[in-house]
């Protein structure tokens, strides 16, 4: 989905990487929890943070800040998961997202969303849906169903089969 298909207030939760701001469009969110233990996965790819025990659910953990490049994501007080539903291949795949806090959740009027920058060929913003322009600051919007590569997916998916009981296929 692109900006152009945003044709209506959406509601986005908002939350932080290091200084950064980033959204969510709440329809992708189905909870945020206060940190909780990981049980760390060896032999998984450096994002992959491990799972959590959600409800009797074995649910993957990334760390987002791996994600992007940046540095690994330190445990405080305001840590949390946030659960989203991403969808891979048509079928939906739930998993922990850990942020450094969350913030709030906000309204945005389709003409306060920026298409995302283009910066050359080589650096890939298509994870990124939109630019949101709240006061004077920015907010990244992300496509979270993209912002994985079908590579992370297909490990992502590898674990759950693993923890599921299931070969790895």
């Amino acid at each position: 989905m692109s900006v152009s298909d945003i044709t209506e207030t959406r509601q986005y939760l908002t939350f932080r990487l290091g200084q950064e701001v980033f959204a969510l469009d709440v329809a992708k969110v189905r909870e945020v929890l206060d940190q909780t233990p990981i049980t760390a996965i060896p032999r998984t790819p450096p994002f992959m943070s491990g799972v959590i025990n959600l409800r009797g659910a074995v649910v993957p953990v990334v760390d987002l800040r791996l994600c992007f490049e940046m540095a690994k994501t330190e445990s405080t007080r305001n840590t949390c998961i946030v659960v989203v539903e991403v969808v891979l291949d048509g079928e939906a795949t739930v998993l922990g997202a850990l942020a450094d806090s969350v913030e709030e959740v906000i309204d945005l009027e389709p003409e306060q969303i920026e298409p995302a920058p283009r910066i050359g060929t080589r650096i890939h913003t298509d994870f990124i849906r939109g630019m949101g322009r709240r006061e004077t600051q920015f907010v990244m919007i992300l496509d979270i169903d993209r912002v994985f590569s079908a590579e992370d997916m297909s490990a992502i998916r590898a674990q759950e089969r693993t923890e599921a009981g299931l070969s790895p296929a």
